[in-house]
C-alpha cells in the first residue's frame, strides 16, 4: 500500500510542478490587430497610442508584458482623474484578453496537448493512484494520526495548501491575466465542448470538476463500508460533471444561455440580474423554461424537498460547493470549530448574508421593472450588487470559503456564509421530517462523531442525552453515523411532531 501511495504522490507532485512551471512559459507580442479585436471602439485610439511602445515588441515574460500594459493604461487614467475628466477614464479591464491574444509559443501550438498531459493529466493520475491505494486497507475509518499529521492538523503542509488555494482564488477573481497560460492549456477542451476559446471561468469549472472526480474516488475508497456515503459521493460527482459542467457548456455551443441547472437562488445571486433575465427572455422558449426552472427551484423545490428529506438533499447530494467540501475538503473536516461561541457567530453571520442577498435581489428587481437604480434616495442597486459580488461572491465564497479548508475545516462557506444553506436550514429546523436519531444507551463517548462533524456540531453531546439532532446547520452528510463504532446515530425521516428537540 505504501509503495502505491509513494508512486501516486510522486506522480502528483511531478504533474503539479509541471503545472506551476507552465505559468512561466510562452512569449508575448502586442499588435494593433489584437487591440482592434479586444478593445472597445471608444477606447481603441487611446489604448493604441499609450501602448505604442509595446507594439510588435517580443516579451519573454508575462509579468513584464502585464506590467507594461497595466502601467500604460493606469498612467492615462491617472491623468484623466487629475484633470477630473471622468468620462474619459477607462474602467474596463482589458488586460486578460490582451495578454491571452498576445500569447505565442508552445501553449498556442499543438504541443500544448503534451503540456496538458504532463501537468493536469499526470497530477490526476497520481491522485487516483494514491486514492486507490486505500483499497488495500480494511474497510472502516480510523483516525490515522489525523490530529498530528502536518497536512491535516494545521501543520506546514496544510498551511502551504491553504496559501496556494487563497492565492489561486485571488488571482482568478482579481488578476486572471497571470493565469493566462493555464487558460490556454485547457483551450482545446473548451473548443471541443462549447466551440469557443477557454475563459478563466472555464478553467475554474474544469479544475473544479476534475478535483471533485479525483477526490470523489478517494471518498468512495475511504467510505466503502457505508452504502449511504457511496451513493452520496456518486451523486455529487454526477451533478458536478453533468448539470454544472457539461450541460452548460453544450448549451453555449447551441447558442443558448449558460446556466448551472442545479444552482439555486440565493446561492446563485446573479440569477435575477437584469442581463441574466434579458438573456433568457431573448433565448425564446428554452430561455423562459430556464427562468421558470430557477424560480421553481427556489420557491417550490427548496421548501418541499427540505420538508421531506432535510437540507441534505441539496447540500450533501447536489450542491457543487458541498461537493467540493465533501471531496477535496474531507481531510480537513475535523478542523471545524465546535465551540458554542463559533455556533453563535455562525447563526448571526449566515442569516445576515441571507438578509443581504434578499435585499439585494429586491433592489435588483426594482431596478429591472422600474428602470430606476436608486431606492429611498440613497440605496443604489448597482452599488449594492457590486458590494455583494465582491465581498460575498468573491472574498467569502471563494478566497475564504475554499482557501481556509486546511485552517478552519471544509464547510467554512456552507456554515458561515451560504445564503441558500441558511434558507434550507430555516425550513429544516422548524418544518422537516428529517432528523438524526440517537441511542444514548449505546454511546461509548469515543468522540468520533463530533470530531468528524464538518458543521461544528457537538454530536456526542446529543448522543449522550439521547436527543435527536435537528440543527438548522446539519447538512445530513451522515459521516457521524459512518464513523460511529456502535451504530448509535441514524439518519431518519418521520412525522415532524415526533422529533425530540
Amino acid at each position: 500500500m505504501k509503495q502505491l501511495q509513494r508512486l501516486g504522490l510522486v506522480l502528483f507532485i511531478s504533474g503539479f510542478t509541471c503545472w506551476i512551471v507552465i505559468l512561466t512559459l510562452g512569449q508575448f507580442r502586442l499588435t494593433t490587430a489584437i487591440l482592434d479585436q479586444v478593445v472597445k471602439p471608444e477606447h481603441r485610439a487611446v489604448v493604441q497610442t499609450r501602448t505604442a511602445f509595446m507594439t510588435n515588441r517580443l516579451y519573454t515574460s508575462n509579468v513584464a508584458f502585464i506590467r507594461d500594459f497595466n502601467g500604460a493604461i493606469s498612467g492615462y487614467n491617472e491623468e484623466m482623474r487629475a484633470k477630473q475628466v471622468w468620462d474619459k477614464v477607462i474602467y474596463e479591464n482589458y488586460t486578460f484578453d490582451v495578454t491571452k491574444g498576445a500569447s505565442l509559443g508552445v501553449l498556442t501550438s499543438p504541443q500544448s496537448r503534451l503540456w496538458f498531459w504532463l501537468s493536469i493529466g499526470l497530477a490526476t493520475l497520481g491522485g487516483l493512484v494514491y486514492a486507490l491505494s486505500g483499497l488495500k486497507r480494511l474497510p472502516g475509518i480510523r483516525n490515522n494520526y489525523l490530529y498530528r499529521h502536518p497536512a491535516t492538523d494545521r501543520g506546514w503542509i496544510g498551511i502551504s495548501v491553504g496559501v496556494f488555494l487563497i492565492g489561486f482564488y485571488i488571482a482568478l477573481y482579481f488578476y486572471p491575466e497571470y493565469l493566462t497560460n493555464w487558460v490556454l492549456l485547457v483551450d482545446p477542451v473548451s473548443r471541443a465542448l462549447n466551440a469557443g476559446p477557454a475563459s478563466r471561468w472555464f478553467l475554474y469549472g474544469f479544475l473544479y470538476t476534475m478535483v471533485i472526480l479525483v477526490m470523489g474516488v478517494r471518498m468512495l475508497v475511504n467510505y466503502r463500508h457505508s452504502p449511504y456515503q457511496q451513493l452520496r459521493t456518486v451523486s455529487v460527482m454526477f451533478f458536478q460533471i453533468s448539470f454544472a459542467f457539461l450541460i452548460p457548456e453544450i448549451m453555449q455551443r447551441l447558442n443558448q444561455p449558460y446556466q448551472d441547472l442545479k444552482n439555486i437562488w440565493p446561492l446563485d445571486y446573479t440569477f435575477f440580474f437584469d442581463y441574466k433575465i434579458n438573456e433568457k427572455l431573448q433565448a425564446g422558449s428554452l430561455g423562459i423554461f430556464l427562468l421558470v426552472w430557477g424560480i421553481a427551484l427556489a420557491l417550490i423545490a427548496v421548501p418541499v424537498m427540505t420538508y421531506f428529506f432535510g437540507k441534505r438533499w441539496y447540500c450533501s447530494w447536489v450542491c457543487g460547493c458541498g461537493g467540493l467540501a465533501e471531496t477535496l475538503g474531507d481531510p480537513y473536516r475535523h478542523l471545524s470549530d465546535k465551540r458554542l461561541k463559533a455556533w453563535q457567530i455562525e447563526r448571526v453571520v449566515v442569516h445576515s448574508v441571507l438578509v443581504f442577498a434578499v435585499v439585494m435581489t429586491a433592489l435588483v428587481l426594482y431596478t429591472y421593472f422600474t428602470g430606476q437604480s436608486t431606492v429611498l434616495g440613497f440605496l443604489d442597486s448597482y452599488s449594492v450588487r457590486s458590494t455583494y459580488g465582491f465581498y460575498i461572491g468573491s472574498i467569502f465564497a471563494g478566497v475564504v470559503g475554499t482557501g481556509f479548508y486546511p485552517l478552519m475545516g471544509n464547510r467554512v462557506w456552507c456554515r458561515f456564509g451560504c445564503p441558500l444553506a441558511a434558507y434550507l436550514g430555516l425550513v429544516q429546523r422548524f418544518k422537516s421530517r428529517f432528523r438524526i436519531t440517537t441511542n444514548g444507551g449505546q454511546c461509548i463517548s469515543c468522540g468520533n462523531c463530533s470530531a468528524y462533524c464538518e458543521m461544528g456540531i457537538d454530536v456526542r453531546a446529543y448522543a449522550q442525552r439521547g436527543q435527536d439532532i435537528v440543527r438548522s446547520s446539519c447538512v445530513g452528510c451522515g459521516i457521524c453515523s459512518a464513523v460511529c463504532p456502535r451504530g448509535v446515530l441514524n439518519l431518519e425521516v418521520g412525522p415532524v411532531a415526533s422529533r425530540r428537540i
